[in-house]
């Protein structure tokens, strides 16, 4: 854990070297902030309810910009193979880049803490969703950021990483609203591939295992596929 730790801390301290860091919190914050405010002035709802539906759809494309840069740069700049010389395992490598950009995406919702605490003052507000809805994001967080990290492993070339953890968040996001197209047969499993409807399950207040067994194994299983793709090449 020591060098997984060691990773992870680095990692995430080099995330507020870059300016590309501060771009991307702007740009969520801008894009949050503006469905909030225009949700709770225009239809004056006292929830977070359009706040949350929304996040899914944003992380797909914020949270592969966080990513990319995890195995990309580190190929063009060389620093990748210094890494490899040092005492650590692939599997080291792997989990302290995946826990410093779940830690560095769930960074971005610290600043929209204010906007709950914002209804809570001058109205009623139903913590329960609230509370789900956050718990949801750190598990959707945590899935991205795996994919995101699994597109990076894949090329030197940030811009195709980028595309590449977008597409595939992106898919996951919408495959529960492409159901009406599916054979019947198999709209279940897609239903279940799908991130989505995991995560609005959450953050309606209801915790159930399923949900969490889901993200879980997405995190696993692109955690994993990084720890290949390391492998192979070496």
């Amino acid at each position: 854990m020591k060098q997984i730790t060691t990773i992870a801390i680095k990692e995430f301290k080099d995330y507020f070297i870059s300016p590309i860091a501060y771009i991307v919190i702007s740009l969520f914050l801008i894009v949050t902030g503006w469905f909030f405010f225009s949700t709770f002035f225009i239809f004056g709802r006292a929830d977070l309810r359009d706040f949350f539906s929304l996040l899914p759809i944003t992380f797909s494309f914020i949270i592969p910009a966080v990513t990319m840069r995890l195995f990309s740069e580190e190929k063009n700049v060389g620093s990748y193979e210094t890494l490899l010389t040092m005492p650590v395992s692939f599997t080291d490598i792997a989990l302290g880049k995946f826990f410093a950009a779940t830690l560095f995406s769930l960074s971005l919702l610290v600043p929209t803490l204010s906007y709950p605490l914002f209804i809570a003052f001058i109205g009623d507000l139903d913590p329960g969703p609230v509370i789900g809805g956050y718990i949801g994001a750190v598990f959707l967080a945590g899935a991205y950021s795996s994919i995101g990290l699994f597109a990076s492993s894949l090329t030197r070339n940030q811009i195709i990483s980028f595309i590449i953890g977008c597409a595939m968040c992106f898919t996951l996001t919408i495959l529960d609203k492409l159901l009406f197209f599916m054979p019947e047969k198999i709209i279940g499993i897609v239903n279940y591939v799908g991130s989505n409807s995991h995560f609005l399950n959450i953050a309606k207040g209801v915790i159930d295992s399923r949900d969490i067994l889901y993200f879980v194994s997405v995190i696993f299983i692109f955690v994993f596929s990084t720890y290949l793709v390391m492998h192979e090449k070496n």
